[in-house]
């Protein structure tokens, strides 16, 4: 019997017959009141946790609780730009934020917190702001690149 090794982003999955590798199962998330999508890593984010703390939306978090990622849709009440929207909304110093891009349309922001990092993309349609907010365990920084990367990119409103 031959030992085969799939390394899969966040874990090692290793069997001892041999087996098809399977890719990680990507199923698209809705926002049912607003129509904002994303794709997101179901056997990673496979525990729904209710509710955001801000606007419409779901929250997930990884089987043992040491990565979480929120959806929320929220109003843009004030008009805001992204940049307007983070120095208003945004509750760390700006020292905090180790990458930043901010363009007309959305942001996104990551940084270090005790032993995490944290990312968060908003994309701004007019009436509304559209996010992503991941935390995940600073020592998995490479294995979570691919994850935050996906997920970013397929973050689009209606």
């Amino acid at each position: 019997m031959r030992t085969r090794c799939l390394f899969v982003t966040i874990f090692i999955l290793c069997s001892v017959a041999p087996a098809s590798p399977q890719p990680i199962g990507w199923q698209k998330y809705v926002v049912p009141e607003t129509g904002a999508s994303v794709d997101l890593p179901n056997e990673i984010f496979s525990q729904d946790v209710g509710r955001p703390e801000r606007g419409y939306g779901r929250r997930f978090q990884t089987g043992d609780g040491r990565a979480n990622l929120t959806v929320n849709s929220i109003a843009n009440e004030d008009k805001d730009s992204p940049a307007s929207f983070l120095r208003k909304h945004f509750g760390l110093p700006p020292s905090a934020i180790i990458y930043r891009r901010v363009t007309r349309n959305f942001f996104a922001v990551s940084g270090f917190h005790d032993k995490s990092i944290w990312y968060s993309r908003c994309n701004f349609t007019g009436a509304s702001i559209h996010c992503v907010l991941l935390n995940y365990p600073a020592h998995e920084k490479r294995q979570w690149d691919y994850v935050v990367t996906q997920i970013s990119h397929t973050l689009s409103s209606r």
